[in-house]
């Protein structure tokens, strides 16, 4: 179905390089405030679209669980679905079971081979290539019915304060920013070691669906169950799951609603790793697409964006945001403006939230969580006055 598009206000060539107007349908567009006319960049508002319907437990469904893990050497092939996979994310998708020790150790032993040859866990594979696997175990389990130590209690009550959800499925947690979701050089404590303390009576642990990077904080999705594990990734492979984030960036984005869409690839050096803006075809690069909204403003110097990425690149909103010239308040990695100083009161940390996660529940209906503002984000928000109880108008931005 067509629909109006409306002209844009100023020439294409003041729009940032790379993003496109993305202006919204009526819902998305933010309703009359009391005593006031509609914000000049909004068009006059429509009824929000309706919340999708809760997830409603059935107990009483009964689902198979995947097969086990293979126990003998196999050879598989990749998919379409699977194409442009890394291939320790093609691991855990094929086999969600597996801890992500045990992913890295046959990588790096070389026990696993894409057309006969040694890979890398961020190779990516491509579709129509055979894949030799090696018989795989799950972990023993570390927790059994005993009592838990005081550490491990302990490890468990922060795991708890952070539940925005839970069922016997699926939990949502709140990652609090500085909390690694993995483990890695010079990470001590981390989600996936830290949810060895929920391990269940017959072994399970509760397993990681996707990431955030670590001062990110905000929703993060975890599966419970084997089940759950391959359903959820089913979800995410297939782009159905539904992600906003909120940041604080330098200046305003101009046009205040956009599209960017650009390549990202790795670019590695002795001191750091960062995603650089590529072309198509180049070695390593991914096609990134991204939608932005300009929520509120403070003084033209900072504005609060809403952000929802179509695909899951690595620092795709940081790299994305500082590609259009708006990089995100106290980015270390992507944030190099200079003679730009922060305004008092805000500290120089991260200010990107996993604001809310939208995705189908394994046994039917939606999940639908929501994270509250970090206390960093918070406090500038405060002292910025901007009313972070608002409306999201990107909450309902097209899929790609």
């Amino acid at each position: 179905m067509s629909r109006r598009v409306k002209k844009p206000l100023r020439p294409a060539g003041d729009r940032p390089k790379g993003a496109r107007p993305y202006r919204g349908s009526k819902a998305e567009r933010p309703a009359q405030r009391p005593g006031g006319k509609p914000p000049a960049r909004f068009a006059a508002s429509a009824p929000r679209a309706p919340k999708p319907a809760p997830y409603i437990p059935e107990p009483e469904k009964i689902v198979a669980e995947p097969p086990p893990l293979p126990t003998t050497v196999q050879t598989v092939v990749v998919t379409a679905d699977e194409n442009n996979m890394r291939v320790d994310r093609f691991l855990e998708a094929r086999f969600p079971g597996l801890s992500f020790s045990h992913i890295q150790r046959i990588v790096r032993k070389g026990e696993l081979r894409v057309n006969g040859k040694r890979a890398d866990s961020k190779d990516r594979i491509e579709e129509g290539q055979s894949i030799r696997i090696p018989p795989l175990k799950l972990d023993t389990p570390k927790v059994g019915g005993g009592t838990l130590s005081e550490a491990a209690t302990k490890t468990l009550r922060a795991l708890k304060d952070m539940i925005l959800y839970e069922d016997a499925d699926v939990m949502v947690l709140n990652k609090p920013a500085g909390l690694a979701v993995q483990g890695g050089s010079g990470i001590t404590r981390n989600v996936d070691d830290m949810l060895e303390v929920m391990r269940d009576a017959k072994g399970q642990k509760p397993r990681l669906v996707h990431r955030l990077d670590r001062e990110t904080s905000g929703c993060l999705l975890i599966a419970k169950t084997r089940f759950a594990a391959t359903a959820l990734t089913g979800s995410f492979r297939h782009r159905s799951a539904r992600k906003i984030y909120w940041a604080m960036v330098a200046g305003v984005p101009k046009p205040k609603q956009g599209r960017i869409s650009t390549y990202l690839a790795k670019e590695e050096s002795e001191d750091d790793t960062i995603m650089r803006i590529a072309k198509h075809g180049d070695e390593g690069a991914s096609h990134a697409v991204t939608y932005y909204a300009v929520v509120e403003t403070s003084a033209q110097k900072l504005a609060w964006v809403s952000l929802k990425p179509v695909t899951g690149r690595t620092h795709q909103l940081r790299a994305h945001m500082a590609h259009i010239g708006h990089a995100i308040v106290g980015d270390p990695k992507y944030f190099n403006k200079e003679n730009w100083d922060l305004p008092g009161g805000i500290q120089n940390r991260l200010h990107l939230l996993a604001r809310r996660i939208v995705i189908p529940h394994p046994r039917g209906g939606v999940i639908d969580a929501s994270a509250p503002l970090p206390p960093h984000m918070l406090q500038s928000w405060n002292l910025l006055g901007l009313e972070h109880d608002r409306f999201d108008p990107i909450e309902n931005a097209p899929e790609e």
